[in-house]
């Protein structure tokens, strides 16, 4: 565990932050969820937006790894067929 967090993301539910975890994870870097969701006894809660934490000294690697994740799948609306 890191002396201190940062948070990378913030999503809309504790699935969507644990795959992100997952994935930063499988990346060899330390992550984790949190919410104010009472431990996931008030799903509710988590409207107000579910964070995933990484230790400080990993963020611009985690920054990085979310960004190129999130352009590979985004579709490219720019391109037009002829």
């Amino acid at each position: 565990m890191p002396g201190r967090s940062v948070p990378v993301a913030v999503v809309g539910s504790r699935a969507a932050a644990d795959l992100i975890v997952g994935f930063l994870d499988s990346h060899g870097l330390w992550a984790a969820v949190a919410a104010d969701d009472a431990g996931g006894q008030e799903p509710q809660l988590q409207l107000q937006g579910v964070r995933v934490l990484v230790a400080s000294s990993d963020e611009a690697t985690a920054r990085r790894l979310l960004d190129d994740a999130e352009d590979r799948t985004t579709p490219d609306t720019t391109r037009r067929d002829p």
